[in-house]
């Protein structure tokens, strides 16, 4: 108890925005009733216009969430549409008093040590998002996708972040202080098809925030068609990372050459402000058709003359470049990756593919 009889606030509180779960919350909540942290914990769950049995599982579970010591304390609204993640997730924060957060989305359900070693984590890294491993269900949903969550290294936790997956740590694992979301923070309220996350973890970036990874599977990470990122359209995530890489890498770059004269090498030429794609020096390729060309022409330009830029090939072509590569089906990944001159910062050396999931 703090001075004058009033409850301390809990060192962490549990996030968890809720629209139509009740399939997987008893899953959810009883994970976070066998968290193993000592240190006092609260449930903030926001209701965001559920239609289904959501309310009354929660009910049943803040009887037994508060008989263990986790206060459990619960807003929302009744109206006929959902007002979308983030909004949920900025209501869920603001009736919260956690010192840290922990986010949980309604269909994970975490294991019995995250809070406790991400808590450790984010007491050693205040200005960072902590995330951690996963274990993906159904088991082979998603199986680059996971790959990729569970094996960055620390260093790629940065040098990857354009990447089209989305934050190189994913949201339903993120932990961090209340006092560093606020500086970041809020989430952007635009509902569906806003990735939210992403956007909020460029505006972390930009502000000089870390990334961290307990490298330990501390969630179970559920994969289904009413998943809420299936709302965020391919385009959506493209036009966002297109932007922040203008921002953050190309200002480094006097010229640059695209290396894939291909349909995604031109999609990315098409896609940049007049003043990245005056920077764009080349084309390269080993497609002996596509250098036969000799050069692309851009006739959407409003550009006079129309800008013509030269496909060379690839042993012709000069550094810094960005590297288009397709992957194989069946997930379709087109990525690409920034190379440049060693002189040139490494946190701008980036992967990037068009598949977030």
């Amino acid at each position: 108890m703090e001075a004058g009889g009033q409850p301390a606030a809990p060192h962490v509180s549990v996030i968890l925005p809720v629209h139509n779960a009740e399939a997987w919350l008893d899953e959810c909540l009883r994970s976070v009733l066998q968290q193993d942290f000592e240190g006092s914990m609260e449930l903030s769950v926001f209701n965001d216009a559920s239609k289904d049995k959501s309310m009354t599982i929660i009910e049943k579970w803040k009887v037994k969430l508060e008989d263990s010591g986790i206060l459990v304390v619960i807003g929302g609204h009744d109206s006929p549409s959902p007002r979308g993640v983030g909004y949920s997730k900025n209501q869920a924060i603001a009736q919260s008093s956690g010192s840290y957060l922990c986010f949980l989305d309604s269909d994970d359900a975490m294991m019995p040590q995250r809070v406790r070693l991400q808590h450790e984590a984010a007491v050693r890294h205040p200005t960072s998002i902590i995330g951690c491993q996963v274990r993906r269900e159904p088991p082979n949903s998603t199986e680059r996708y996971t790959r990729w969550i569970n094996q960055l290294a620390s260093d790629q936790l940065l040098t990857q972040v354009f990447t089209s997956h989305g934050p190189t740590v994913v949201m339903p694992t993120w932990f961090c202080s209340r006092e560093w979301f606020s500086h970041v923070g809020p989430f952007d309220e635009g509902g569906q098809g806003v990735p939210e996350d992403l956007l909020f973890f460029y505006s972390h970036l930009r502000k000089g925030g870390g990334v961290v990874r307990v490298d330990q599977s501390l969630l179970i990470y559920r994969y289904h068609p009413k998943a809420a990122t299936h709302s965020v359209l391919e385009t959506t995530i493209w036009t966002h990372r297109v932007r922040f890489l203008e921002e953050r890498a190309l200002p480094h770059w006097a010229a640059f050459t695209i290396w894939n004269a291909g349909r995604q090498g031109r999609r990315l030429y098409r896609s940049l402000t007049a003043e990245s794609r005056r920077k764009v020096v080349a084309f390269c390729d080993v497609d002996e058709n596509k250098i036969k060309k000799g050069f692309y022409s851009y006739e959407d330009s409003e550009e006079r003359p129309k800008p013509r830029v030269p496909i060379l090939h690839f042993r012709a072509a000069r550094p810094p470049f960005v590297i288009c590569v397709k992957l194989l089906p069946p997930r379709r990944l087109c990525q690409f990756t920034l190379h440049q001159p060693p002189s040139v910062d490494a946190a701008i050396k980036p992967t990037v593919s068009t598949d977030r999931r």
